[in-house]
């Protein structure tokens, strides 16, 4: 049972961030003023990829958890996919947007981090 709890929480923390990351996307464009609009529209476009990564790597996990658990083989492979990906994604904000005075871009790298620790925990326990 504790694997699955796991699971879905590292799915609603993802699925949150996302939908966060997405919400917060015009105020944090419009903090980058003055823009060109080709540049306004290239921060939006990686700004919504981000956060539509994000929702869905935490779908996914949902709908696996839901319907096959971690104990499917196939499910077990989607899940370390899933936990890699957040880890890369952590690294790579590590690296330019935990640089920044903005804070929750800051804790960015953690929260990824945290929901991949979530996911293999879920898998291996």
């Amino acid at each position: 049972m504790l694997p699955i709890i796991l699971l879905y929480a590292a799915a609603g923390i993802t699925l949150i961030w996302g939908v966060a990351h997405i919400s917060a996307m015009g105020p944090v464009v419009r903090g980058f003023a003055p823009l060109s609009d080709d540049n306004r529209r290239i921060i939006t476009m990686e700004w919504i990829a981000e956060g539509l990564t994000l929702c869905f790597i935490g779908l996914l996990v949902l709908l696996l958890t839901l319907t096959s658990g971690p104990e499917n083989p196939t499910a077990f492979l989607v899940y370390g996919v899933c936990a890699g990906m957040l880890v890369l994604l952590a690294f790579l904000s590590q690296l330019t947007g935990a640089r920044t005075s903005i804070v929750p871009i800051r804790i960015c790298p953690f929260v990824k981090a945290a929901a991949a620790i979530l996911i293999l925990l879920g898998i291996f326990l």
